[in-house]
């Protein structure tokens, strides 16, 4: 199962050689690959595979793909990533004391399932297959995507992530809750700063993504 949040991203299927486009999925071999755009966000994320899970058999494997945007000035555009944490970054409450998490205010538990010291690890063994190619990074997810000095420095200074997306989080919730094995894969568009998308390369990332999810797919036995 491939899950983007946009068409875009979720189109970048039909470029992958050796994938059969059979209508109202792909094939690769005898594996299915069922495709999800749930729209931007983690609200959409959230409801559109609740639904799907809901009505459809459990996949082997959920593959989140898509942009993102990067903290770290040695993680590029153009570079492919492979998430192995994630939280919900926005979530809490502001205090006297700054941005408190949930956690952190005693209004939920930071171990409880899929949790793990407050954020939610992906750690089963398509990740180690896809970490043999790419980089393992820290990812936060955020309901407003950083755009001023304050916010990324408030946000580094909190969780020290790589990059920052609006579904991943959701997504890793979602898959956990459900026990099916995910991956996510995002390609940098932008190195996050005060926000001017002029400059953001989205073709460049599609296209960088389109590869490391060919060279995942045709090299792995899914």
């Amino acid at each position: 199962m491939i899950v983007a949040a946009t068409e875009g991203e979720a189109g970048i299927l039909r470029n992958i050689r050796g994938i059969v486009n059979s209508g109202g999925w792909f094939e690769k071999g005898d594996c299915k690959i069922d495709t999800l755009v749930t729209g931007v966000g983690s609200v959409g994320t959230s409801w559109s595979l609740s639904k799907w899970f809901s009505v459809n058999e459990k996949p082997q494997l959920a593959i989140n793909i898509g942009i993102a945007g990067s903290f770290k000035k040695d993680i590029a555009e153009g570079d492919v990533v492979v998430a192995v944490s994630d939280c919900f970054a926005d979530a809490g409450i502001e205090s006297g004391r700054g941005f408190l998490t949930l956690a952190e205010a005693g209004l939920e538990d930071p171990d409880r399932f899929p949790f793990r010291n407050g954020r939610i690890i992906c750690d089963n063994r398509f990740v180690d297959l896809a970490a043999g190619k790419l980089r393992k990074v820290k990812a936060v997810t955020v309901n407003t995507a950083s755009g001023t000095e304050e916010t990324i420095a408030r946000l580094v200074s909190k969780y020290d992530p790589d990059i920052e997306t609006m579904e991943g989080a959701a997504f890793s919730y979602s898959c956990s809750c459900e026990r099916v094995d995910y991956l996510a894969l995002r390609s940098v568009s932008n190195i996050i700063g005060p926000r001017l998308k002029q400059k953001w390369n989205i073709p460049l990332a599609l296209s960088a993504l389109t590869r490391a999810l060919e060279e995942f797919l045709m090299t792995n036995d899914l």
